[in-house]
């Protein structure tokens, strides 16, 4: 079965960069889409952006677009986030997750469409 371990976070000021790496336990990562959520204190899980399988297909949420890429290295089985411009409300608990591929888009980002595999998380804290 599928795992993944997300790394990379920790504490960044306001305006600051971090990037974070998702990796898979097996190669059979190649075959997923990967999506980033991130849940703050209080607040539901949200997505953040997805990838899919092929890498041909990415999507943003609003609240991030323009501020994060994210890319996938199949030879090392790991998806990174990047993230610039970072804000206090970025602020949350980072988990990356698998869903089998339907169709070529990698949408929605939603925790319900992600199930075959969720990593334990890696926290950020952006400081202002």
């Amino acid at each position: 079965q599928l795992q993944l371990v997300e790394s990379g976070g920790g504490v960044v000021q306001h305006g600051g960069s971090m990037r974070l790496s998702c990796l898979a336990s097996d190669d059979t990562f190649a075959y997923y889409d990967i999506g980033w959520f991130r849940q703050a204190p209080g607040k539901e899980r949200e997505g953040v952006v997805c990838i899919s399988s092929s890498g041909s297909s990415i999507d943003y949420a609003d609240s991030v677009k323009g501020r994060i890429t994210v890319s996938r290295d199949y030879a090392k089985s790991t998806v990174y986030l990047q993230m610039n411009s970072l804000k206090p409300e970025d602020t949350a608990v980072y988990y990356c997750a698998a869903s089998i591929p339907y169709g070529n888009s990698c949408s929605p980002i939603n925790p319900t469409r992600y199930l075959e595999a969720w990593g334990q998380g890696t926290l950020v804290t952006v400081s202002s």
